[in-house]
């Protein structure tokens, strides 16, 4: 999409962009609890944030053990192309800071996007907030 930033983002001074994609995907689209959409790993993960002048569009986080979550694009972007620049985004910052593998917990209908970002799935399916997830890692060598 044109006009598009993809930058980090401050969970204190970014949160209302935060929250407005995550509310929008998690909360609203995949009726995820809002009990459990946030947790005590947001104040110290690194936020990512895809905005389009001041409009959010996508946002996810890494927390300190390497695992990317909370991804999620708003529907109008989506089949653009900005998750995997996000996701490409992400692996390069967590590379930089001196991680040699990141995970993530996929959602099964995702496990595709993230195979052709680099992910292998491990383990076994579970349930994460009532949806079908899989471990999913990529080695950042």
């Amino acid at each position: 999409m044109a006009d598009t930033e993809i930058r980090l983002a401050a969970w204190e001074a970014d949160l209302a962009l935060i929250r407005q994609v995550r509310e929008a995907v998690f909360i609203h689209e995949q009726n995820v609890d809002p009990d459990i959409e946030w947790d005590q790993e947001e104040e110290t993960a690194q936020h990512f944030l895809i905005v389009q002048g001041k409009e959010p569009l996508a946002t996810a986080r890494i927390t300190t053990s390497g695992k990317i979550g909370r991804m999620a694009v708003v529907k109008k972007a989506r089949g653009c192309g900005l998750g995997l620049q996000l996701l490409t985004f992400i692996c390069n910052y967590a590379r930089e800071h001196g991680f040699s593998s990141v995970y993530l917990h996929a959602q099964s209908h995702a496990e595709g996007f993230y195979r052709k970002a680099g992910f292998r799935s491990e383990g076994e399916p579970f349930i994460e907030a009532d949806i079908p997830h899989i471990k999913m890692v990529r080695p950042l060598d």
